[in-house]
C-alpha cells in the first residue's frame, strides 16, 4: 500500500526493508519515501500506519491500494485458509486502507485520489486452473471501485477513484515466482508480459488528469495477450 502528498511517500508493507532500498536508490530525488512494516491483512497495523503518517507527514492526497496475493485454492479442493488470506487481503485490507483514507481526506478537505490495483480477472472469470477464489477478490474489487464512486458523490466528495486492472505483469505472482513448477514456467515462457514500469506510467496517467476528469477504470494489456492467459 502506498500513501503520498507532493513532497513524500509512504510505502506500507511487510516486507518494508524493500521499500528501504529503494528509498536508497531515490535518495537524490526530489521528496522522500519512507518505509512502514506493516501486515496490510491486520485492522490495528493499519490504523497505526495511518497514524504515524498523521503524526510525522503531512495529510493523505493519495492512497494505491496495491498490496494482493493470489492462491492456488480452486472453489472445489481449495482449503479454507488459503480463500481467507486472499480475501483478507485483497478485499477487507483494500477496504479498511480506503476508509482511513477517505477520513483523513474528509477532514483536511483534500479532493484526494484512491487508486485500487485490480486485474483483467476482476472483470472475467479465466479459464485458467487455480486462480478461482482470486478472481472472485479482484471481482469484489471492481464492486468496491463503484460503490466507493457512488459513496463520494452521494457525501458530494471531490475524491477520486480508480480501478487500474492489468493483464499479465512481470512479478513474483506470476512468472518471477520463486517456486514454479516446470509445467507453469513452460506456459508462462508462451505469453507476453508487461513490466512493472508499465503499470506506474498507468497510475501516473490516472493521477495527473485535470481535477474535474475522473478514470473510474484503466485496462492494461501486453500487445498478443489472450485473456485466458492472464492471472
Amino acid at each position: 500500500m502506498v500513501l503520498s502528498m507532493d513532497r513524500w511517500v509512504l510505502g506500507i508493507a511487510r516486507r518494508s526493508e524493500r521499500i528501504e532500498e529503494s528509498a536508497k536508490l531515490l535518495s537524490n530525488k526530489q521528496g522522500k519515501l519512507h518505509a512502514i512494516k506493516a501486515d496490510l491483512t491486520k485492522e490495528e497495523d493499519i490504523l497505526k500506519a495511518f497514524k504515524w503518517a498523521k503524526d510525522n507527514l503531512e495529510p493523505v492526497h493519495i492512497l494505491i491500494n496495491n498490496a494482493g496475493r493470489g492462491a492456488k485454492a480452486n472453489l472445489t479442493e481449495g482449503e479454507t485458509r488459503q480463500w481467507k488470506k486472499v480475501f483478507d487481503l485483497n478485499v477487507l485490507g483494500l477496504s479498511m486502507a480506503t476508509r482511513e483514507a477517505v477520513k483523513v481526506m474528509k477532514e483536511n478537505q483534500i479532493n484526494g485520489h484512491i487508486i485500487h490495483m485490480n486485474s483483467v480477472a476482476g472483470h472475467q472469470v479465466l479459464n485458467f486452473r487455480g486462480p478461482s477464489v482470486y478472481c472472485a477478490s479482484k471481482f469484489a474489487v471492481t464492486a468496491l471501485t463503484e460503490t466507493l464512486r457512488q459513496e463520494l458523490n452521494q457525501q458530494g466528495l471531490k475524491i477520486k477513484v480508480t480501478s487500474v486492472s492489468p493483464g499479465m505483469v512481470e512479478s513474483e505472482m506470476t512468472n518471477l515466482h520463486p517456486n514454479l513448477t516446470p509445467e507453469m514456467k513452460a506456459v508462462y515462457e508462451k505469453m507476453p508480459f508487461l513490466k512493472s514500469e508499465d503499470i506506474a506510467d498507468a497510475v501516473v496517467y490516472a493521477l495527473s488528469t485535470p481535477e474535474h476528469v475522473q478514470i473510474p477504470e484503466l485496462t492494461i494489456k501486453p500487445v498478443g495477450e489472450k485473456i485466458n492467459d492472464c492471472v
